[in-house]
């Protein structure tokens, strides 16, 4: 059938609303005029009057963007929350110059800080190596690749219930390293036979073939002696990790740690886990932390929240879905969680603090810790802790943030100050996701400057009396 191109004259404000409302649809112009003739056509041939007015062209305004209901769950920041927010992934040659020149002591309190410090390591170095293990930690310094492999298993290997997923674990961590280049170089004999058990462990789990006597020896013992080598490894890792990890049960932390605190040590209590992925999971943590904190409470026997023991909890493990795009759901389901294990706490006078988790998570944390600053049930009450990551770029601004929120809250809060445990992980994140910028320093050196520089960041004015935080920088 032959096609017939019809002329239609349009002025300029006439063809520009045209050409707009196409683009809004996605659609040519001469779709949309094709569309009108058709319809005007239509009406006529069912004996209805042709609409004379000029149709609208504009796209219909009770579209909305599918990210509305997002942008409307953002909260109005204060000022102090601002600068959070923009220092997130401040480049670094912008923050470390500040980290420097707010770190700098005066002449007098840095020769103090610098006798101080060569009295610690001489007292140290004459104190000797207490044990196979430390002799062991201080072999296989975390600079190295093998000490990095040691210390991960060392965790690991306590978490790891079955047999073939620890011999698994112990196949890649030790397969790579250069255990030889650590023979022989320590005074201490558990550690060299420790170091031979690891030169031939990632003997036998490499794929590598080897030749002379210790090709000869791995082939030896591959053949009736791996699985005791494995276990030797197994037993040092554990022995290791012990020295990280106070007990595999609240029970057994508590009584592994009575021997530092007659001493004068307090602890805080984490309890080591994944984040919960399903309800199932979050009701099991939320469990288990009554069961810790009712543990704890009997066991301060009423010392009070700065001489007795307390506990810290990890907000992911209270709910599956702790995350942004969550918020509602974070602030209904996971916030009374929460407060309901605080008032457990204040009925044992123990503190209470919130961990410190990913980068992501943090200003969502801030804004379940104002809420429950707030919750009128905790009113009067300082137990109430958070722990801030120095490795991030934005921590004085949450001191500063913390800081602003004891004061308005009539709360003294509790500050643990830590390094950070993220670190590769907000690395690598950063990276998959094309971003410009790291939320964490990407130098060690640079987090050795952010800590103390946090630790003295300024003096803080009293409130009732007290200062409105109070440092809490040890942690078992």
């Amino acid at each position: 059938m032959a096609a017939t191109t019809i002329g239609v004259k349009l002025d300029e404000e006439l063809r520009n609303r045209l050409k707009a409302a196409a683009e809004r649809e996605g659609r040519t112009a001469h779709s949309l005029v094709k569309q009108a003739i058709i319809a005007a056509i239509e009406r006529v041939e069912q004996g209805l009057p042709p609409k004379m007015e000029a149709p609208a062209l504009t796209a219909p305004t009770d579209r909305t963007s599918p990210f509305l209901p997002f942008a409307r769950s953002v909260l109005p920041q204060s000022v102090l929350r601002a600068r959070i927010t923009n220092a997130y992934r401040t480049p670094e040659p912008e923050c470390v110059p500040l980290l420097i020149s707010e770190a700098t002591l005066p002449p007098a309190k840095a020769e103090a800080a610098k006798e101080r410090a060569r009295a610690l390591v001489s007292a140290l170095r004459a104190k000797g190596q207490k044990g196979p293990v430390e002799g062991l930690i201080h072999e296989y310094s975390l600079s190295s690749q093998e000490g990095v492999a040691l210390m991960c298993l060392a965790e690991a290997l306590l978490r790891i219930p079955d047999r073939a997923t620890r011999d698994a674990l112990i196949r890649d961590k030790i397969g790579h390293g250069d255990w030889h280049a650590h023979v022989g170089q320590s005074p201490s004999l558990f550690v060299n036979a420790a170091t031979w058990g690891l030169v031939l462990t990632g003997k036998l789990t490499s794929t590598s073939s080897e030749t002379g006597l210790t090709g000869a020896l791995t082939r030896l013992i591959g053949r009736g002696g791996e699985p005791l080598i494995r276990r030797g490894v197994d037993v040092a890792m554990r022995m290791m990790g012990e020295q990280f990890v106070t007990g595999q049960t609240i029970s057994e932390a508590l009584a592994n740690s009575r021997r530092m605190e007659s001493k004068g040590f307090r602890y805080s209590f984490d309890m080591l886990g994944e984040a919960a992925t399903t309800e199932a999971d979050a009701v099991r943590y939320y469990a288990d932390y009554e069961q810790a904190i009712h543990a704890i409470g009997k066991a301060s026997a009423g010392r009070g929240i700065y001489e007795g023991p307390g506990i810290s909890i990890k907000l992911s493990a209270l709910h599956p879905r702790y995350s942004r795009a969550q918020y509602g759901r974070v602030t209904a389901e996971l916030l009374p969680r929460v407060v309901a294990l605080a008032k457990l706490a204040r009925h044992y006078d123990i503190g209470l603090n919130i961990d410190a988790e990913e980068a992501d998570r943090l200003e969502l944390s801030l804004d379940l810790m104002e809420s429950l600053c707030f919750e009128e049930s905790l009113s009067g009450w300082n137990g109430i802790g958070f722990v801030v990551q120095a490795y991030q770029k934005r921590c004085p601004y949450v001191l500063d943030y913390l800081i602003d929120l004891a004061r308005r809250s009539g709360h003294r809060l509790m500050i643990r100050l830590v390094k950070g445990a993220y670190w590769d992980s907000e690395i690598k994140r950063a990276q998959v996701d094309g971003l410009e910028g790291f939320p964490v320093y990407t130098r060690k050196i640079h987090t050795d400057v952010s800590y103390p520089r946090s630790c003295w960041r300024r003096p803080t004015p009293c409130f009732r009396n007290s200062p409105p935080i109070t440092p809490r920088r040890w942690r078992r």
